[in-house]
């Protein structure tokens, strides 16, 4: 029986915070808006752009937001053409990701980065081929709509009931809810334990090296057979 994990990238996999506050930041500044407080934009991360757009800038409509959200791929495409983006895995993702396989789990990751913001990310922390599938916000609708969890499955073979979701936001949780699958809130990440409970966390975690634990804890009847 196929067991999945699929982590979300930003806040989970890696601490970009910084980085996207930054572009966000430009990107407010260009459109002649006020820049949002870094705790309110952290608010957003896993959201697709345009998503996250209309939650910073309710007073502007959709066509401003899809504006936004094209300004902020250019600004934060310059960032790293200038080397001015910082996404280091957060301390204990790569023994996590390494005891993960070692139990057999197949990895995904559902996020809503682009494609090509994806594996740049995964290619700088030395990833690449560590995932069954990539799900980016290319292709699907924003978290917390399960399209990225179903199509992550569908990619590896398997069923709910032997998938989790891992992530640090209540747009995770609720896809992993909406998904069916099992969802454990990281709360090393962006939204705190309240946001995490409320959109349906399975149980929190405090760090990556609490999270095999949990993981042989909500699946002990399908890994013990």
């Amino acid at each position: 029986m196929t067991q999945l994990a699929i982590f979300d990238c930003d806040g989970t996999l890696v601490d970009s915070g910084h980085s996207i506050h930054a572009a966000l930041s430009e990107t407010f500044a260009r459109h002649c808006l006020a820049v949002p407080p870094r705790a309110k934009s952290q608010q957003v991360v896993g959201l697709s752009l345009p998503e996250a757009m209309a939650f910073l800038a309710p007073d502007v409509g959709p066509a401003e937001h899809a504006s936004m959200a094209a300004t902020y791929r250019e600004v934060f495409a310059d960032l790293r053409r200038r080397g001015a983006v910082d996404e280091p895995l957060f301390d204990g993702i790569r023994p996590l990701l390494d005891l993960l396989e070692e139990d057999g789990w197949l990895l995904a990751v559902a996020t809503g980065k682009s494609d090509r913001g994806l594996h740049h990310c995964l290619a700088a922390n030395g990833l690449d081929g560590r995932f069954a599938s990539l799900q980016t916000a290319d292709r699907h609708p924003s978290k917390p709509h399960p399209s990225m969890a179903l199509a992550a499955m569908l990619d590896a073979g398997a069923e709910p009931a032997t998938t989790v979701v891992i992530g640090d936001t209540g747009w995770d949780m609720g896809m992993a809810k909406a998904a069916g699958t099992g969802a454990i809130g990281a709360l090393w990440g962006y939204h705190d334990e309240a946001e995490l409970k409320l959109a349906g966390a399975d149980v929190l975690v405090r760090s990556p090296a609490e999270v095999h634990g949990q993981v042989r804890l909500l699946f002990g009847e399908v890994e013990g057979g």
